[in-house]
């Protein structure tokens, strides 16, 4: 079993030998441990202080994608260097290393397939009131979308076995925390959730200049994820909310025409037949969002397959560099991967089968 331990890092130079000092080097149930780092375009020399905190492997994008782009390539890099399980920290030791074990521990024990830690955020001091209150409406909105019972969606700090991870496909281009857990619900993955200690914040999160920024990114982010997932639901409340103004401005008229004043209300009519005009354009894009949500998945399948491929022929990660005394990635091949298990050995199986013609 080998652990691999990512983190995502863009100009970390300063943070990062404190994060790495936090991690362990090796965990009961694993034969091995390893970090590996993904440079997200830095500017400064976080590389160079990656390999001398002795990590043994490096993606190096060539310039600044985004952390939900780095999750993914990061995620990519871990299959393929053969990792059963996969964690995910912060840079900026927000989170405690030392919790590692526990964030494996329902996976270990065959209870979980994803964990994600909870910060107990209503108990961090340095959040303000007003942050932990949309903490608390994001997380509730996401459990709603993803119909999981994990209470803080926005933690970064989570780890995936083999086959969740070969699951996960991150489209956003700001964060992946929210998206990860709606898929994840969605294909049925085993989530849990397990509380987890956090360090002192030692700068403010660059992800957010301002709390208005926070609250902008934040808000933005979910809308678009639960539109994604739930388009259905989105349009169709959208809908409903247009409609009922409409209802009203009609019975108005009605009112009036049935006592003889109808003329005068001409435009009560108008607005109403606008207003309803406009709610079944939004129903209809529903109907057509819940359209393309069934493609999305189809899709996905199809990466998880090609997914499964690469790591059969050994494909390399993209943009990876060995550390400091490593000769390059270990390929994973179908002999080097091992016996494929349960999903793996069944959707392997299928895939072997020859297609009908």
């Amino acid at each position: 079993m080998k652990l691999i331990i990512q983190i995502p890092c863009f100009d970390e130079a300063e943070q990062l030998p404190d994060t790495l000092a936090d991690l362990p080097r090796e965990l009961p149930g694993f034969d091995a441990v390893e970090w590996l780092v993904i440079d997200d375009g830095s500017t400064d020399e976080t590389i160079e202080v990656a390999r001398a905190g002795g990590v043994h492997h490096v993606v190096r994008l060539t310039n600044n994608k985004g952390l939900a782009a780095a999750f993914q390539a990061g995620l990519d890099a871990c299959l393929k260097l053969g990792a059963d399980v996969i964690v995910n920290t912060d840079a900026d030791n927000q989170y405690y290393g030392g919790d590692i074990d526990k964030l494996v521990a329902p996976i270990l024990a065959g209870d979980a397939d994803m964990v994600v830690g909870d910060r107990e955020t209503a108990s961090i001091e340095h959040f303000s009131p007003l942050k932990k209150r949309l903490q608390r409406l994001g997380s509730a909105v996401v459990r709603r979308a993803s119909g999981t019972t994990i209470p803080d969606t926005t933690s970064g700090f989570r780890a995936y076995n083999r086959e969740a991870a070969l699951q996960m496909q991150v489209v956003s281009k700001f964060t992946y925390t929210l998206e990860t857990i709606i898929q994840a619900g969605k294909m049925l993955v085993a989530v849990e959730h397990v509380p987890i200690r956090t360090n002192e914040q030692s700068r403010p999160s660059r992800l957010f200049p301002s709390m208005w920024s926070y609250v902008r990114r934040n808000a933005g982010s979910i809308f678009r994820v639960y539109s994604l997932y739930e388009p259905m639901r989105v349009f169709f409340i959208a809908a409903t909310a247009v409609a009922l103004p409409a209802a009203v401005i009609w019975v108005r008229f009605l009112y009036f025409f049935f006592v003889g004043e109808g003329e005068g209300h001409v435009q009560s009519l108008i607005l109403g037949s606008t207003l309803m005009i406009i709610s079944v354009q939004l129903a209809a894009l529903g109907v057509l969002g819940d359209i393309l949500a069934g493609s999305r998945v189809l899709q996905q399948r199809i990466l998880e397959r090609v997914r499964r491929v690469e790591l059969t022929l050994g494909v390399e990660p993209s943009h990876y560099e060995p550390a400091a005394g490593s000769d390059g990635p270990p390929r994973t091949t179908g002999a080097q991967a091992g016996p494929a298990t349960g999903k793996d050995a069944q959707r392997q199986s299928e895939a072997q089968q020859p297609v009908a013609r």
